[in-house]
């Protein structure tokens, strides 16, 4: 799906680009609109700002307790989310950003039945 523009309370989202586990929107957000508080069980997401200040807050756990670990990011600023970290935005004042999302693979994801070698042939 690609082209996509829904409203927001706090803006809007269009998704651009959405293949091959990369998904990347432009969002508009207006000062003092914010997302929800939420997390991606698999997805990165990364956040460019092309204008205005985006707060963005990650909630760390540490030692049983959670820390909000809060990045302001400016314009041709960026930063990211780890999968499985609850988060949230804020826009300090108007604000046009990029998110990207992917997927990272496994590079230990092999399973392997016999192990490889070297047979001398004659």
């Amino acid at each position: 799906m690609q082209n996509v523009t829904r409203g927001k309370i706090w803006g809007n989202t269009s998704t651009i680009f959405n293949k091959n586990n990369v998904e990347i929107a432009r969002i508009e957000v207006k000062t003092g609109g914010y997302c929800s508080k939420h997390k991606h069980a698999h997805k990165f997401n990364f956040f460019f700002v092309e204008f205005g200040k985006l707060e963005v807050t990650i909630f760390r756990p540490d030692a049983g307790q959670v820390i909000e670990d809060v990045t302001v990011v400016e314009a041709g600023g960026s930063t990211y989310v780890e999968p499985n970290l609850y988060h949230k935005f804020k826009a300090l004042e108007n604000t046009v950003a990029y998110e990207v999302y992917w997927i990272e693979l496994d590079v230990n994801d092999i399973e392997r039945e016999v192990v490889g070698g070297m047979e001398e042939l004659k």
